[in-house]
């Protein structure tokens, strides 16, 4: 392939939104009660942050890192009201690279 068709192909691609908010998460779960902040992982196998790349339940991509990092903002940005944050694995979870589900 030629640099030309490269730079072509390279353009084409959409560029990646740093702005989201937790109605649009597709991998984590943002819940608060009182006190207490719940952030809760569950990567969409479906949800990658291009159309058409599918997930491995024990990886994840820019898309999981960027809503991780807005939920963590959030998190701390109402530190004031919050005093206790709990980091919760979904029905799925990772184990040493290999993908589990609870109860098995």
């Amino acid at each position: 392939m030629d640099v030309v068709a490269t730079q072509e192909s390279h353009a084409k691609q959409e560029a990646v939104d740093f702005q989201v908010d937790p109605s649009r998460y597709k991998h984590w779960r943002l819940a608060f009660d009182g006190p207490v902040a719940t952030l809760t992982m569950d990567v969409a196998e479906d949800g990658g942050i291009r159309p058409g790349y599918k997930l491995k339940l024990n990886s994840y991509d820019l898309g999981v890192d960027i809503e991780l990092h807005d939920a963590l903002q959030r998190i701390r940005s109402s530190s004031l009201a919050r005093r206790t944050a709990f980091f919760v694995l979904g029905p799925t979870f990772i184990c040493s690279g290999c993908p589990r589900t609870r109860g098995k």
